[in-house]
């Protein structure tokens, strides 16, 4: 094979694998970037609101423990309470948010299994969901809860906003560093 030919060859696979990475639509994308972090945990802090009497100075972690190809789970403790895990389940281009609340024994939490999905691919580096009707049946005050997840190199945030009201929520998980793995949350065999 001339060297001519290697060169081109080499060329082709290059413009293949910049095609195909520009093809990703922007949710698979965030799905990729948020599944790189499979395996690893990470510590952040309440940014909102300011005082907090469930989450103001607690240690929040998050780990990205469990993920399959349309599916990624998510426990986030709050001090000694390992009772949430943000389960996201990407389909057709369309991401959902869901929340498993369980209690120590590893029962379900009555208020279980509420969030929304994605109406559209939205962006790279975040993600929103509007209320369901799922959840709008369970807790008629969300209705209108909106939740966007952002993710960059060095933060993931979590954030609720409940239009029409004051009700406002963000976490931020730095990124830069893991910390080490926790166990597992309330109601994991594994």
């Amino acid at each position: 094979m001339t060297t001519k030919v290697k060169l081109f060859i080499f060329m082709c696979l290059i413009s293949f694998a910049s095609f195909a990475q520009e093809s990703e639509t922007p949710s698979k994308q965030f799905w990729n970037s948020l599944k790189s972090h499979c395996g690893k945990a990470y510590q952040g802090q309440l940014e909102l609101p300011k005082e907090d009497k469930d989450f103001g100075g607690k240690q929040l972690v998050m780990h990205v423990r469990k993920c399959s190809e349309n599916e990624i789970k998510i426990p986030f403790f709050v001090g000694d309470d390992k009772s949430r895990t943000w389960i996201l389940t990407y389909d057709n281009d369309r991401i959902s948010l869901k929340h498993d609340h369980r209690h120590k024994d590893g029962t379900e939490d009555d208020v279980n299994f509420y969030g929304g999905i994605t109406t559209n691919s939205g962006k790279a580096d975040i993600q929103i969901f509007s209320a369901d009707q799922h959840t709008q049946k369970m807790i008629p005050g969300a209705a209108t809860n909106v939740w966007w997840i952002t993710i960059d190199e060095t933060t993931f945030t979590y954030n609720l906003r409940r239009l029409g009201t004051d009700r406002v929520f963000k976490v931020v998980m730095d990124l830069t560093q893991t910390i080490e793995t926790p166990d597992a949350p309330w109601g994991w065999q594994d």
